[in-house]
């Protein structure tokens, strides 16, 4: 079963709206730009760099997750 969220995108979107640059992000997370625009491609994440990605937003991006499991 799949959960139909594309953290990627998820992932992209907030960036944009905290109008974070890609620059910006590859170096609070330690990347290349090459890797980042590898993680807005993912739809399923590793839960360490979800976890990193989360602090470095300032974002709960597990809590997607658990509201779409609380749905169902």
């Amino acid at each position: 079963m799949r959960s139909e969220i594309h953290i990627g995108n998820i992932i992209k979107e907030e960036l944009r709206r905290q109008k974070r640059t890609n620059q910006w992000f590859a170096e609070q997370l330690s990347i290349n730009i090459r890797t980042v625009n590898k993680i807005f491609l993912k739809q399923i994440i590793d839960t360490e760099q979800l976890f990193m990605i989360s602090h470095v937003l300032e974002k709960d991006l597990f809590k997607l997750y658990s509201e779409k499991l609380e749905l169902e």
